[in-house]
């Protein structure tokens, strides 16, 4: 038997709701654990009104369905995007990075937000809002399912990019992810612009390469 899938629902939205809060973003990010490309978070506040019918967690959906998904997102939420480059992760390191983006996609909806849930336990520093995390938020609050979603097709969509200016490293399809193909390619061509040089398996190729030259 396959693996029951979670619905998430709007309770931590309905109950902010009835506290007099009017707008309520749900805030996720995918690629925190890729070794390229950027790390992308997405907020969005959904429209009690006009919720989408099947969100879910994007990481148990297929491609076609988080397509669908998130076009009807975007006809019917606020949304908004943010990235955090790949210079930038190797500054600040993933976590910060990861709140880095997290922030710039709440400042890209373009309105004033009344409280943000956040998927995760641990909120990014210095935001313009009153915040809850939520662990596994994503397959517990249907707005943090649609940020996810609209995140990973984002993302998504920047690899395929990517994968067309650096062919060979399987981009297309693992979206910078570390699968067999990604690392044997990495030991074979080495690291691209893209690659996140502080990451273990990236690193471990520069450090062989460095080590056979000298």
């Amino acid at each position: 038997m396959g693996r029951m899938r979670i619905t998430p629902d709007f309770a931590h939205e309905d109950a902010l709701l009835a506290q007099g809060h009017r707008w309520i973003a749900g805030v996720d990010e995918v690629g925190r654990g890729p070794l390229a490309g950027p790390v992308v978070a997405a907020a969005v506040i959904l429209d009690p009104e006009r919720i989408p019918a099947g969100l879910y967690d994007s990481k148990s959906m297929t491609a076609r369905s988080r397509d669908r998904a998130a076009q009807a997102i975007r006809e019917s939420a606020q949304v908004g995007l943010g990235e955090a480059s790949v210079e930038e992760i190797e500054t600040l390191n993933i976590l910060r990075a990861t709140h880095l983006a997290m922030r710039r996609a709440l400042a890209d909806l373009g309105r004033p937000v009344d409280h943000a849930l956040i998927d995760g336990l641990q909120l990014p520093p210095n935001l313009d809002c009153p915040a809850t995390g939520l662990v596994r938020g994503d397959s517990r609050s249907l707005s943090i399912a649609a940020a996810s979603i609209v995140a990973k097709v984002w993302r998504d969509g920047i690899m395929v990019t990517l994968a067309q200016q650096h062919p060979g490293y399987g981009w297309e399809t693992n979206m910078g992810y570390g699968s067999k193909r990604h690392i044997t390619a990495l030991q074979a061509l080495g690291p691209s612009p893209f690659h996140r040089r502080t990451f273990s398996p990236v690193h471990k190729v520069l450090w062989q390469a460095e080590k056979v030259s000298s």
